[in-house]
């Protein structure tokens, strides 16, 4: 029988993130019978079962001491040595910054082809087909692996998550054979935003560029996305200026992003910022100038100054979504 493994990580004490329910999703559409088995490193125990909502039976809980801190070196081998034991087929990722660290090094250690930025999969274990962006966004491939055996490294917010069951998946210790050569790489400190969205797990993002004319003028982007529940995003500008931080950078050399609604405020749309966000489902773009290259990939535009148009839509969104 085939096998896939999908790497799961925890949201909360609860849930887990739902970049790992789509990437639980995915790998049922290409199954066709295949065993799926979900894999983490950490979680309580009723997050991890709440796997069993996105069809997945069993999840394996790597136990070791050199896990207890994140470590994506420690992290990797420990999947790669369960991956050997079931002699998986497919190791399924999300596109996220742990599994942007994970998916290369498990693909060294069980020579295995990598696909990464996967937007869309056809065909089944036998022969799993990814599709994935090339040239900014300019074009799709279709890649294979050539190995037989792929890591596929999943775009966030692409696949969209379903729920097809409602009982509880079995939780199943693993104990990998880890040395501290293994733990090369680790967390020593993090630093967090409490309560700030990451724009790229973010299903609402509102962004600013060069057109709010200063740091002082994000509030009125910062309001927007708080009436949205929505991330804040910058472009590439604006964080070279230091009005904003890099972590909310959206961009080639920033984040990529696939929300549902992508509102770009004051942004022109350099190429390099539409490389990150033009696969948004829906975006909104508010400039003044109507030759802006934004509006080329934009679904609706609002022509007008941003400082009058930001305030007016805020108030006539909390009127509809709060009466």
């Amino acid at each position: 029988m085939k096998h896939i493994i999908v790497f799961i990580e925890a949201k909360d004490s609860q849930s887990l993130k739902r970049t790992s329910h789509e990437a639980l999703t995915a790998a049922q559409s290409i199954a066709g019978g295949a065993s799926i088995t979900a894999f983490a490193v950490n979680g309580s125990e009723q997050a991890l079962q709440s796997a069993g909502n996105y069809g997945v039976q069993s999840v394996v809980l790597a136990q070791h001491e050199l896990l207890g801190s994140y470590s994506s070196t420690a992290t990797a081998e420990a999947l790669a040595q369960y991956a050997r034991s079931i002699d998986a087929d497919i190791v399924i990722v999300s596109g996220n910054a742990t599994g942007k660290e994970i998916a290369p090094r498990l693909s060294v250690k069980l020579k295995a082809g990598l696909l990464p930025d996967c937007i869309a999969l056809s065909g089944d274990t036998t022969s799993i087909a990814a599709t994935r962006p090339v040239y900014a966004g300019k074009a799709h491939i279709t890649v294979h692996s050539a190995s037989g055996k792929a890591i596929i490294a999943l775009r966030p917010n692409v696949f969209t998550a379903k729920q097809i069951g409602s009982d509880a998946a079995t939780i199943t210790a693993f104990s990998p054979n880890l040395e501290a050569s293994h733990a090369r790489v680790q967390v020593i400190s993090t630093m967090k935003n409490e309560g700030t969205l990451d724009v790229a797990e973010a299903d609402i993002i509102v962004s600013g560029g060069r057109g709010m004319k200063g740091p002082e003028h994000f509030p009125l982007v910062e309001q927007l996305a708080s009436t949205l529940g929505a991330a804040v995003g910058a472009s590439r500008a604006v964080v070279d200026a230091g009005w904003r931080p890099h972590g909310e950078q959206v961009g080639q050399t920033g984040k990529t992003v696939s929300p549902s609604l992508y509102i770009a405020c004051g942004i022109s749309g350099a190429v390099q910022h539409l490389a990150g966000m033009s696969s948004s489902k829906c975006i909104l773009a508010i400039n003044k100038d109507k030759d802006a290259p934004i509006f080329k990939v934009a679904d609706y535009g609002i022509i007008g100054d941003v400082f009058e148009v930001l305030p007016k839509l805020d108030a006539s969104l909390k009127a509809m979504l709060h009466g």
